[in-house]
């Protein structure tokens, strides 16, 4: 029996997991990670934690160009990925590995560049925050190397399909560690799956299919018990 870590990448998994369950929750993943440990590459095999990546939701209000303010901690999607934190945080397995978003100003919207001709005047509705995410993937990379120099696990399985995480996969399997990819049936740029030693490539409903049904009760009195 070999031991493995599950590293998960929040960004990728939210948005293949998104068009299944919306909001995406913290049971969502719960169950994700249960329909994954009960997948055949990895059932007879021992679960170490589970590193879950992902920014803190930006909670700055600043001035729209517009004249307003926008508060993005007041957002919808700040809102429900606190949830998602705070479920995960009390978890079991779950390791929360927090990385920032950083409010670099306002830009053009892609639809709206989309539609635009030579004689086109933006106008501040045109206009969308310009948010960055910093040091999840650095985090990665360093629990990729620390897991595997410490001899902690015997498997990396990185649940993500961005080729900057290559160099980390190299790393691991240089150290003798396997590394298990899980893509969640996204394109993969061709050197990527090269340096996985088993690739996993099914649809996230796959993982999700796979939890176990939770146990129901049958409340109904017995009539033959006075």
């Amino acid at each position: 029996m070999l031991s493995y870590a599950i590293l998960i990448d929040a960004g990728f998994a939210k948005k293949k997991l998104y068009p299944l369950e919306n909001p995406v929750t913290a049971e969502t993943f719960e169950r994700f990670v249960e329909g994954l440990r009960a997948h055949h590459v990895l059932r007879c095999h021992r679960l170490h934690r589970v590193y879950f990546y992902d920014a803190k939701p930006l909670t700055d209000e600043v001035a729209h160009p517009n004249g307003t303010r926008v508060n993005f901690g007041a957002s919808v999607t700040a809102v429900a990925n606190q949830a998602l934190h705070s479920g995960l945080e009390r978890a079991n397995y779950f390791a929360m590995r927090y990385g920032e978003l950083v409010h670099q100003g306002w830009r053009i919207k892609g639809r709206s560049l989309r539609r635009a001709n030579p004689d086109t005047q933006f106008t501040t509705n045109d206009l969308e925050a310009n948010v960055q995410q910093k040091a999840v993937d650095m985090r990665i990379g360093l629990d990729i190397a620390s897991l595997t120099l410490k001899k902690q696990v015997d498997m990396i399985v990185l649940v993500t399909a961005d080729s900057d995480f290559i160099p980390a996969m190299k790393f691991a399997r240089r150290e003798g560690a396997q590394l298990v990819l899980v893509t969640l049936a996204h394109g993969l740029r061709e050197p990527v799956h090269q340096h996985a030693d088993i690739l996993i490539h099914e649809h996230a409903r796959t993982f999700l299919r796979l939890t176990p049904p939770a146990p129901t009760i049958d409340l109904t009195p017995d009539p033959s018990i006075p």
